[in-house]
């Protein structure tokens, strides 16, 4: 079933459940309730992972957030992973949470955090390659879809959809951050464990595909092959003009007929998706060679000064509150979207995928732009404040926002107040949520959304290793 589906009001009887049931235990400042899956049931077990959540969970004095970082930072574990061996290699199929189809996005931020935790566990480890090696064949099968089915003949209910739909493709929404986020799971992978062992000349095939429709997309002597459409009443689910978006005039970027939230795009030129492809391809630089393998390297040096190019000449936009800032979306013919998504990759989301760009005076003007109500999908209410997006509708705020707010921030007391704002808003449930309502918490989508709940484990750990006084408040 489509996300979107997934609807505001169930939350309600959920959130009445969870607070009915457990009044007396928060009555107590210690005792919280037990609502992360029985050990029996998790789908995967590590005891990287549970050592530091026994360590978080005695080292700082906020016990409430300790419980949720304990609900939270396993949920992917727990919940989504379906690991199996198979032709002699780990094999790791990855469902987004309530919905059984494995995005190749959500599921390499999913399992991102995890990461630096490989050296210490080789269960994990393997794990991880598993979802690696799953990537390159969904890849291999279609660098276009963006979410895919365990079983490769199952039939997906969007089977209809006027594009190249083939069995065992749940949904096939051209998005570049698809292939972005395989590439920056591996470089990851490589950097922590050294281990060059998922990168064989499958994966070889399935990068050469990723810069072939990179190159594709950039559509500089056609509309290229892909095309999509969809009978519904949302907007935001198909693409004008036959299936291929509005007009771009070339200029070095790459297409994007989707956002990272699934939502259709205005003007095909996807600023930050386009961010997010450079510095990926810098990365596949890195590990082509230390997996030694056959690459045209010169192609790719290519693609990126074409990027970077397009980047330069149509991204910014001068504005008089904030100075010069990054757009959202441009089309090349001067036409320019200026707003944020809360999805990652998301203007927000640069100073964390891309470190370098806290640094950048146009990053530092776009964030303060963005964090403001000038954003139109800029939420400020009762129960907190940040970014949202047409996915679920006005005043709705994603967690994930306000967890890369606090990511992408130095500022002190910045990061306390996502913390407190994230705090608040699991609505007695001990989980994050798709998106709470910015007046009532208790009113949100997707009480199970893995991605949301990892990232902000991720968030929590970051400031317990660096700032850990901020926690204990």
């Amino acid at each position: 079933m489509d996300r979107r589906y997934f609807v505001k009001q169930a939350s309600l009887a959920t959130t009445a459940v969870f607070l009915s049931k457990y009044t007396k235990a928060w009555g107590s400042e210690t005792t919280f309730p037990v609502v992360r899956i029985a050990e029996g049931d998790r789908n995967f077990k590590s005891k990287a992972v549970e050592k530091l959540i026994a360590e978080i969970k005695t080292n700082i004095d906020n016990k409430e957030l300790a419980w949720m970082f304990g609900n939270c930072f396993p949920n992917t574990l727990d919940t989504t992973v379906d690991f199996s061996i198979v032709d002699g290699k780990p094999d790791t199929y990855i469902i987004t949470g309530d919905i059984d189809a494995m995005w190749l996005r959500d599921s390499s931020a999913q399992v991102w955090p995890y990461l630096p935790l490989c050296k210490e566990d080789e269960d994990l480890k393997q794990m991880i390659k598993g979802v690696i090696i799953r990537q390159t064949k969904c890849i291999l099968k279609d660098p276009y879809a963006n979410a895919f089915y365990k079983n490769d003949k199952k039939k997906s209910e969007w089977h209809s959809d006027n594009t190249n739909m083939q069995r065992g493709i749940h949904e096939r929404k051209w998005e570049i951050d698809s292939l972005c986020y395989p590439i920056r799971l591996a470089h990851g992978y490589w950097k922590q464990t050294g281990d060059t062992s998922p990168f064989d000349d499958a994966w070889a095939d399935a990068m050469r595909l990723v810069v072939k429709t990179f190159k594709e997309q950039q559509r500089v002597d056609s509309k290229g092959p892909y095309s999509f459409m969809r009978k519904t009443e949302y907007a935001t689910d198909t693409q004008p003009m036959g299936g291929y978006g509005y007009p771009a005039r070339p200029n070095g970027l790459i297409c994007s007929a989707f956002r990272p939230s699934d939502d259709a795009t205005v003007y095909p030129y996807l600023v930050p998706s386009n961010f997010f492809a450079f510095a990926s391809l810098g990365q596949l630089l890195t590990l082509v060679v230390a997996a030694k393998q056959n690459f045209d390297t010169d192609g790719v040096d290519a693609l990126m000064n074409q990027i970077v190019t397009g980047l330069d000449n149509d991204a910014k936009v001068k504005n008089g509150k904030f100075g010069e800032i990054f757009a959202y979306e441009v089309n090349g013919y001067g036409s320019r979207n200026l707003m944020d998504d809360a999805n990652v990759p998301s203007l927000l989301s640069l100073g964390y995928l891309i470190p370098t760009m806290h640094n950048d005076e146009v990053y530092k003007n776009t964030r303060k732009y963005i964090l403001s109500e000038e954003n139109p999908f800029f939420y400020k209410g009762k129960a907190g404040e940040g970014i949202g997006g047409p996915h679920v509708g006005a005043d709705y705020i994603w967690p994930i926002s306000i967890a890369m707010r606090g990511l992408t921030s130095t500022d002190d007391d910045e990061i306390k107040k996502c913390i407190s704002m994230l705090q608040r808003s699991h609505a007695g449930t001990g989980f994050m949520h798709e998106s709470f309502h910015k007046d009532d918490a208790s009113k949100y989508t997707r009480p199970w959304f893995a991605w949301a709940n990892t990232l902000f484990g991720e968030f929590i750990w970051k400031v317990y290793r660096e700032k850990p006084q901020l926690l204990n408040d």
